[in-house]
């Protein structure tokens, strides 16, 4: 019996074959995944929207200030909805939500759709940079350290690992703007571009690729200096732990059974280590990396803060500090999101590694 089978052509090579069987779990399984995503989000609005208002505080008096009168207070409390009771209160926002409508921050008086559109990109483009940092030097550090286990670049390895997640963010940051940018004068300051440079107009949000899409190789360079500061302070402490987490997972495949028959039949030290280790080591690596692409989407406050970078944490902090619940939502509701996309990413990487995983 003949079976319809189809190719996939990833990175230059087919893999295969693929039975359309296959591709309709993997399709059912995307699909399982995003109804789940559903539910997902709901959990966290709810949990967003119980505890920040059982907050012993009051989110109009906060925006107001001190000096507010009574009056003012219960004419805001009116027009933001927040004199309702607070299943009235989220039943609105669910039925508002649901349209695609995420309410209108109570600071800013901004949609917060239109606040996290001004925010959000920024903080994306920093945290892609660090996950580049850490992938461009904790990766082949701990395949270096792994290979070379208890020699001289093992322990340089083993050092910058413990000392990358031991420096506190604040503390490198600083030093870092000392020294690269005070005294050495290589690398910009804070902000996102120098003062005489003009923004591209925004297309993407990301600054690299505006400056792209226009052509502006200056901006396009000024900008890409800009990230680099931040971008390694943010990403120290994820190239550390992916140092640690690949050299683990590379020396528990190097002494396995079949890699000592690799070597055996002659192969080359190298294809060894791309054949059979370091596919067979990529799966704890490919979680770890899921798990810190969330953590720096969400951690990047007190860099964004040093650098004086227009993101997310900032936005997040002040509308924490000032009880803005609609955008605490808001923002909840987008790094919660980011999450979900990304296991989902790195669910269905899994099979580019390991061919037994199934989605059925």
């Amino acid at each position: 019996m003949q079976h319809d089978v189809t190719k996939i052509r990833i990175f230059g090579r087919f893999i295969y074959p693929v039975s359309f069987a296959e591709e309709s779990a993997l399709f059912t399984y995307i699909l399982r995944r995003l109804a789940l995503m559903v539910f997902v989000l709901w959990g966290v609005t709810l949990a967003a929207f119980l505890i920040s208002h059982t907050l012993p505080a009051d989110p109009a008096a906060a925006i107001l200030g001190n000096n507010a009168r009574e009056e003012q207070i219960i004419e805001f409390r009116a027009k933001n909805g927040l004199d309702q009771p607070l299943p009235v209160q989220y039943g609105r926002y669910m039925l508002q939500l649901v349209q695609g409508d995420l309410g209108k921050s109570l600071r800013t008086q901004n949609p917060i759709t239109e606040d996290l559109k001004q925010f959000f990109p920024a903080t994306l483009e920093l945290t892609l940079i660090a996950i580049l940092f850490s992938l461009l030097f904790g990766l082949p550090l701990g395949i270096i350290s792994a290979l070379n286990r208890g020699r001289w670049p093992d322990l340089l390895a083993r050092i910058f690992a413990l000392l990358g997640g031991a420096t506190p963010v604040y503390w490198l940051a600083i030093l870092a703007l000392s020294i690269f940018h005070e005294k050495l004068g290589w690398l910009p300051g804070p902000g996102r571009l120098d003062s005489y440079s003009l923004p591209p107009p925004v297309k993407t949000g990301l600054m690299t690729i505006d400056t792209l899409l226009v052509g502006d190789k200056q901006t396009f360079v000024d900008a890409l200096r800009h990230l680099i500061l931040p971008g390694i302070v943010l990403g120290a402490y994820s190239a550390a732990l992916l140092t640690r987490m690949t050299r683990s997972a590379l020396l528990e495949v190097l002494g396995q059974d079949y890699i000592r028959t690799a070597k055996a039949k002659g192969l080359s030290s190298r294809r060894v280590l791309n054949k059979h280790a370091m596919r067979n080591a990529a799966l704890p690596i490919l979680t770890v990396l899921g798990a810190l692409f969330g953590n720096l989407l969400t951690g990047a406050v007190l860099t964004e803060t040093i650098f004086s970078w227009p993101g997310i944490g900032g936005y997040a902090t002040t509308s924490a500090i000032t009880l803005d619940f609609p955008a605490v939502m808001g923002v909840t509701l987008i790094v919660g999101m980011a999450y979900s996309v990304v296991n989902l990413l790195v669910d269905l990487a899994y099979a580019l590694f390991d061919p037994r995983i199934s989605y059925s």
